[in-house]
C-alpha cells in the first residue's frame, strides 16, 4: 500500500510547510466546467480511508468533502469554463483551471511547493508532477475530493433544472443515456462545442 505523506514528509524534512496539491475533474465529460482544486494540510492531517475521490463512494466524499475544507491550512478551486476549453483545448484548459485554484491559495499564504497529479505546469514555484498522484499523496487525494464534490454538485443543480438529461446521473459525461438525451432534447447551456457527439449534433443541425 502507498504511503499517501511519502512526497510531503520530504518537503517537510526540509522544512517546506506550506505545500499545496492540485488535482482535476471533469475532463471528459460533454457538459460543464473542467474543475481543479488546490488544498494545503497541515503535518497531523489524518483521515482514514483518503484516496483518489474516484474510489470512493459518494456520500463518503461528502463527508471527506467537509473534513478536509474545515482541517485544511487552505484551499482553492478553479475552473475553466466550456468556452474556455473550446477556445484552448481540455489540455491547456486545465491546466490554466489548475493555475487558478493555486492562485487562490497564494492570495491567502506563502504557497511554498505544489504537487500535481500527472500534469506539467510552469509556475514560479517548485512542482513535481506525480503519475496516479491521487492514490500517493494526501494533498493531492485532498484535491481530489474537492475538486469531484464540487463540480458534482454543479452538475446536481444542472439536473434540477433539466432533468430529463440525467445530470445527477452521468454528471456530464458521455453515456448512452445521455447522448439519447441531447438528440432527443437538443442542446442546453454549457456543452462543449469541440467534443465529438456535441459537434456531431451540432453539424447535422447545420447540416
Amino acid at each position: 500500500m502507498e504511503d499517501l505523506y511519502q512526497y510531503e514528509k520530504e518537503l517537510w524534512k526540509k522544512g517546506i510547510n506550506y505545500i499545496g496539491g492540485v488535482d482535476e475533474v471533469g475532463r471528459g465529460p460533454l457538459n460543464g466546467p473542467v474543475v481543479t482544486a488546490c488544498c494545503v494540510l497541515p503535518q497531523n492531517f489524518v483521515l482514514e480511508g483518503l484516496n483518489d475521490s474516484k474510489k470512493l463512494t459518494e456520500k463518503k466524499r461528502n463527508v471527506f468533502f467537509d473534513y478536509i475544507k474545515e482541517h485544511a491550512i487552505c484551499y482553492g478551486i478553479g475552473m475553466c469554463t466550456p468556452e474556455e476549453i473550446d477556445k484552448y483545448n481540455i489540455y491547456e484548459a486545465t491546466k490554466i483551471a489548475m493555475k487558478r485554484a493555486i492562485e487562490e491559495v497564494q492570495k491567502k499564504i506563502p504557497l511554498e511547493y505544489v504537487l500535481i497529479d500527472a500534469m506539467p505546469l510552469d509556475i514560479a514555484i517548485p512542482t513535481t508532477s506525480i503519475i496516479k498522484g491521487d492514490a500517493k499523496s494526501i494533498s493531492i487525494a485532498a484535491a481530489s475530493v474537492l475538486a469531484k464534490v464540487t463540480r458534482d454538485r454543479m452538475m446536481y443543480e444542472l439536473d434540477e433544472k433539466y432533468p430529463r438529461y440525467g445530470y445527477k446521473n452521468h454528471k456530464g459525461y458521455p453515456t448512452k443515456k445521455h447522448i439519447e438525451a441531447i438528440h432527443k432534447y437538443g442542446l442546453i447551456e454549457g456543452y462543449r462545442k469541440t467534443y465529438g457527439p456535441v459537434k456531431e449534433l451540432l453539424e447535422g443541425v447545420k447540416k
